[in-house]
């Protein structure tokens, strides 16, 4: 464990973190909404610091990031734990339950990351990264190659200013225009995803992912609003919207039919330079 960034000490012994928007109150003992960051004898800590779940070479498209040096691979890690609850995770294994983790310094990983000759760098992925917060700011600052963030955008302005300089490149969901649908289905909110895209637009690149889910998401309307608002931010970022699979708790929706993403990309495109 390690001492947490962003947080005030209350005068009950209790603790408010300041990483997320939920900005979590947490009593002597229990952890935030996160699952992973908890008031120990009133101070916070972060529990995944240097504890990696998942490590893999993986193509730069995966990310997805598909203009941010194609063709290319990079190291990805995570760890567990996220700030949102979305009923449809396709990560549920490592964001809502807490797998077997190896204990991995931010040194021994600048380590392996170096000796990856065919890799362009370090992303941070499969669960929420912006949790993890401490060991990827240290990570980043000492990278040599690229840093990239897969995340869900639900991050306080003033930590995302601070890690922005050292990240390279930024996959962020776009879940939907809707606000209940950010707070109903994800358990978090749409407006503060939009300041962290406007925000990171402005220090770094940055691509978009869209998961199309059959009757909550997916309808003309959802889609050209989408597109219009990113259009808004700037027409060059690139969308990606992708087929759902029935998983977590959403296992009952049906699998969306390519023809249907083709429907969406089609309209999107009316907006936005690129969509895959």
């Amino acid at each position: 464990m390690k001492e947490a960034l962003y947080y005030q000490k209350q005068s009950d012994g209790s603790v408010r973190c300041s990483l997320c928007p939920h900005r979590c109150s947490l009593s002597e003992g229990s952890a935030g909404i996160c699952g992973v960051r908890r008031n120990i004898d009133g101070v916070l800590y972060t529990e995944t610091y240097e504890q990696v779940s998942s490590i893999a070479l993986d193509p730069i498209e995966k990310k997805p990031l598909n203009r941010f040096k194609p063709g290319t691979y990079i190291l990805s890690v995570g760890t567990f734990g996220c700030n949102f609850s979305c009923k449809f995770c396709q990560n549920y294994h490592i964001s809502k339950e807490k797998p077997e983790t190896e204990t991995l310094s931010v040194s021994r990983l600048i380590e392996i990351s170096s000796k990856q000759t065919d890799s362009i760098g370090i992303a941070f992925t499969y669960n929420e990264p912006t949790i993890w917060y401490e060991y990827i700011l240290e990570a980043a600052k000492q990278n040599p190659k690229d840093t990239v963030l897969v995340t869900n955008g639900f991050i306080e302005p003033e930590p995302l200013n601070a890690l922005l300089p050292y990240v390279d490149a930024m996959n962020i969901d776009l879940k939907s225009m809707n606000d209940d649908f950010y707070r109903q289905v994800c358990s978090g909110r749409l407006t503060p995803v939009q300041e962290t895209i406007k925000a990171a637009c402005q220090k770094t690149h940055v691509e978009l992912t869209f998961l199309a889910i059959p009757g909550y998401n997916d309808s003309d309307d959802e889609i050209k609003a989408l597109a219009e608002w990113v259009a808004s931010v700037d027409t060059e970022i690139p969308l990606h919207i992708i087929p759902f699979r029935p998983m977590y708790r959403m296992t009952h929706v049906a699998t969306e039919t390519l023809k249907r993403i083709d429907a969406l990309s089609e309209i999107a495109g009316r907006y936005l330079k690129y969509i895959y």
